[in-house]
């Protein structure tokens, strides 16, 4: 949508992912990123860490799922989304806070630290929607190598047969 603030923020979970459903059955999750910048000290030539900086990230439907699963409390991330108003509230000794949120549009661990292992989803029925091509389950992303041409060949010896309206070779 025009005139939202997309941000990214690469930091550590402050805890473990909180999952929810709400009364319509719709996942969100929530969880706090931790952000602290280090900077170089050149007259104790140590590196000295700023101050946290805490965002309230909030994911809905499979990405909550996803993120339930998949991350906890520690992990560093990399987090893209929108930005929303900071909101304004009062901590338990009296003090005026005010709180960054960020609605995720795309959260995965950093894998500048560490290393991670990749399973892909399923996809649920109609997920795709209209048109779009049946799933085996064999197949569940449709990946699968399209079938050879029936000519022992390879489609070489003629690269302009079977090219409906192509006018030039395939390569």
């Amino acid at each position: 949508m025009a005139g939202e603030v997309v941000v990214t923020i690469v930091g550590n979970l402050g805890g473990d992912p909180e999952l929810r459903y709400t009364q319509g059955g719709i996942a969100v999750v929530s969880v706090n990123v931790g952000s602290t910048p280090r900077t170089y000290n050149r007259t104790t030539n140590v590196m000295e860490d700023g101050e946290t900086v805490w965002v309230r990230c909030t994911a809905w439907r499979e990405v909550a799922e996803n993120v339930a699963q998949s991350l906890t409390k520690g992990t560093r991330v990399v987090v893209t989304g929108r930005l929303k108003a900071p909101n304004a509230y009062q901590s338990a000794s009296g003090e005026a806070r005010a709180s960054l949120e960020l609605e995720i549009d795309e959260i995965g661990p950093s894998l500048r630290y560490a290393t991670t292992a990749i399973t892909r989803r399923a996809r649920e029925a109609g997920a795709g929607g209209a048109g779009a091509p049946a799933m085996t389950s064999t197949d569940p992303w449709g990946d699968a190598p399209k079938s050879a041409p029936a000519s022992s060949d390879g489609g070489w010896a003629n690269p302009g047969a079977g090219s409906a309206g192509a006018d030039e070779t395939p390569f």
